[in-house]
Parts: structure tokens; sequence; C-alpha cells
């Protein structure tokens, strides 16, 4: 049985960190895949990163390339493509630059992994997604979305800091788009197994929620230069993981639901079971009211930022 092969689109920060995350755990043989100005940058940080192996410990063959030739028959491919924001900029104002590269990537894949499990890190990322299951035409459990498993992480480190725990006591969820109107669920977290409101008032979570909803712009303004990515390459890698491993994992991913949670045909993150077939189910949650408002609102967001999209792409 032969390693599982990862291509990875898109050699900037993200998806040269996730390449470095998924060598060090051995998931599998790894190509680094950009068109970058630079020609040869691709095949630089893979060389780079193979000599890093007999230190670190890790077997992974890692190539740098420009050509999709080189992905062929990839088991997973993640798209890291695209421009990242920059202070002041929403994810939204990515829309229009994004979805085109995401188009073009997706059809590049269509045609050389058709067997592949595509997991989209791009931003806005709800809408990236669906761009990607539109242009490669797979089956809907074989593409999906980084965020929740990002936006929970980053939840759970605010909890943690707060009450003083170690953050694998930290067990959470969160639904909903990747952005301002995503959920995080109060009433799916624990702390060592202890119902998060019974360890913090509710404004010290309200406040914590917050943080959370702008954890990606608080990041983006303390850097000034660019976006987070030892975070989002971790998530994607946890991701990569489940996949390769057939490990079942329960986490929260941008999963297309249609009649789930009444969403009607849109990306949108929700709990799942992720495997070898990629999304193998959708974890269906009674919502109370307060969480099915919030919840709705996500979607609805998410749908006004697709229907821009696909007017941006027809025109």
């Amino acid at each position: 049985m032969g390693r599982a092969k990862i291509t990875i689109v898109g050699a900037g920060n993200v998806g040269a960190t996730t390449a470095h995350w998924c060598a060090a755990a051995e998931l599998g043989d790894i190509v680094l895949l950009d068109i970058p100005a630079t020609k040869n940058m691709p095949a630089g940080k893979a060389l780079d990163l193979m000599q890093a192996s007999p230190i670190v410990g890790f077997d992974s063959n890692i190539v740098g390339s420009t050509d999709y030739a080189d992905t062929a028959n990839s088991d997973v491919v993640v798209i890291t493509a695209g421009i990242p924001r920059k202070p002041g900029m929403s994810r939204d104002d990515l829309l229009a630059t994004n979805a085109k590269i995401v188009a073009s990537v997706s059809e590049q894949i269509k045609s050389t992994s058709p067997n592949a499990v595509v997991i989209v890190v791009s931003n806005p990322l709800d809408a990236m997604v669906q761009q990607c299951l539109v242009s490669t035409g797979f089956p809907k459990a074989r593409v999906l979305g980084q965020a929740g498993v990002l936006d929970t992480a980053r939840y759970r480190t605010f909890l943690a800091m707060e009450l003083g725990v170690s953050v694998e006591d930290v067990s959470a969820l969160l639904m909903g788009g990747h952005g301002d109107t995503m959920v995080p669920m109060p009433s799916c977290t624990t702390i060592g197994g202890i119902p998060v409101r019974r360890l913090l008032s509710e404004d010290k979570l309200e406040a914590i929620v917050d943080r959370t909803r702008k954890g990606g712009a608080e990041i983006v303004g303390l850097l000034e230069t660019g976006s987070a990515y030892y975070a989002p390459a971790a998530a994607t890698t946890q991701m990569v993981e489940a996949i390769v491993k057939d490990k079942k994992r329960l986490l929260p991913a941008a999963a297309y639901c249609d009649k789930e949670y009444g969403v009607g045909g849109f990306y949108v993150g929700v709990p799942v079971i992720l495997g070898a077939g990629g999304v193998e189910k959708i974890i269906e949650l009674e919502l109370d009211a307060q969480e099915q408002a919030d919840f709705q609102k996500s979607v609805d967001a998410v749908k006004g930022l697709v229907e821009t999209m696909t007017k941006l792409m027809a025109g």
C-alpha cells in the first residue's frame, strides 16, 4: 500500500505551512503547486522542507511544481490559492478575484485528480467551496471547506486562556458561515466534560464569542501585511489527516446542505463526520431559538455572497 498523495494548490503562507504540518505528521507525499511570479518558488519551498526531514524524522516525498500534471491522481487536494486579506478588507472584498482563481484551479483538478477529496481554504470561504463544486462537478461529499476547525480552535484558545486550563480539555462546536455571522455554540461547549455555562458568566462567554467572530480580523490588524496562517494550516492538516487515515472525526466543516437544517443547497459550517469519502455524514442538531436565529442569519449572509458571486462570474 503506497502513501497517500496530497496536493496543495497555493504555496503562500497557508499552503506552505500546511505542507509543513502534513509532512511532519507523515500524512503522505506532497505536491506543492503554485503559478508564482518567480517560476521556481514552489520547488524551492519543497526542497527546503525535504531537507528538514532528516532532522524532524519524517518520510514524505515533497515536490514543488507549476504543472498540474505533477498532481495527477491525488487523494486529497487542498486549495489555498487566492489573494489574502489586507487591513480594512472584508473577506467579501476578495470575492471576484478569488472566485476566478478557484474556478480555474477546480477545472484543472477535475481533469488531473477526478477521484480526489477537495478541501477549500480560500476566502470568502463558503462561496469559494460552492464555486469549486460547480467547477469540478464532483459529488458533494468530496468537496468541502475548512473554516469550522479554525474558528473552533480560536474559540477554544480564548476559553482556555480565560479559564486557565489546558486547551486539550476544551471541547467546542461552532456553526454557520466563516465570517462575522459565525455561530459559536455555548450549548455544545464543555471544559473537561463540564458545560461552559457552569464555569463562565454569560457576559464573559459573550465577549469570548465576539472575539472568536473577529479572530481573523484581529490577526490581520496585528500583522498589517497579511493574514493568519499557522492555525489555518494546522486546521486544514487535521482535516487532511481525517481523510487519508479514514478517522471518522466529528468536526465542523463547510459542507453542502440541502434538506439539512433547511439550508436549501448552499455550503455552510455544520458538524460532519469526516473520513476517506469526505463528508460521510452531516450531524443535525436540535437548535434552540437563539441558535436557530443566529444560524439563519449566517445562512442568509452566505446566500447573499453566492448570489453576488454568481452574477460576477456570469458578467
